[in-house]
Parts: C-alpha cells; sequence; structure tokens
C-alpha cells in the first residue's frame, strides 16, 4: 500500500533514488558536513541501532508467538491461601512472662 504510494507520488518519479552521480554528491556533502572523524562513529551508532531493533522486534515475535501460561489453578485443585499470624497475640504472653 504504501509502496504503491511512494511510486505513484509525483516526488518520487520527480527525484527518483539517488544512484551514480547523485549518490557521490551526497556522500561528500555528508563527508564535508560530519567530518572524517565523525563518519566511522556514526556509521557504527547506526548498526548498532538497527542491531538492538532487530533483537527487540525478535524478542517480540518470541512473545507474542509463545504459548500463554496461565497464573490460575485448575478448578479442581486445592488453593493455598496465606495466614498472617497476630503479632498483638503473641504480646501478652511475653509480657505475663516478665
Amino acid at each position: 500500500m504504501i509502496s504503491s504510494f511512494i511510486a505513484s507520488s509525483p516526488l518520487f518519479l520527480a527525484f527518483g533514488i539517488p544512484s551514480g552521480p547523485d549518490l557521490i554528491v551526497l556522500l561528500i556533502i555528508v563527508l564535508v558536513l560530519f567530518g572524517a572523524k565523525r563518519l566511522p562513529e556514526i556509521a557504527r551508532s547506526l548498526g548498532q541501532s538497527v542491531h538492538e531493533f532487530k533483537k527487540a522486534k525478535q524478542e517480540f515475535e518470541e512473545a507474542a508467538n509463545a504459548k500463554p501460561t496461565s497464573a490460575i489453578p485448575p478448578t479442581g485443585a486445592p488453593v493455598a491461601t496465606p495466614t498472617v499470624a497476630s503479632a498483638a497475640s503473641e504480646e501478652p504472653k511475653a509480657s505475663q512472662q516478665s
């Protein structure tokens, strides 16, 4: 859908995808703007960003395709309920012994 929109866009037909001399001119402009020392850093950070994006995409797909596990026990299984001992009931016993 989007690719057909881009291909039918008058802007796309006017400029097209840069190749040949256009690409060389763009690379020279980028070199002048950022400098020769910064280009490897930019390329490295761009590569790391792409790697992290692919990793996150893969983890998301694995989570989406994983079989969901239910935290609710089956209907016939007994359910253990936690009990809380009252600290107030133990205090009088301790004070009586003193």
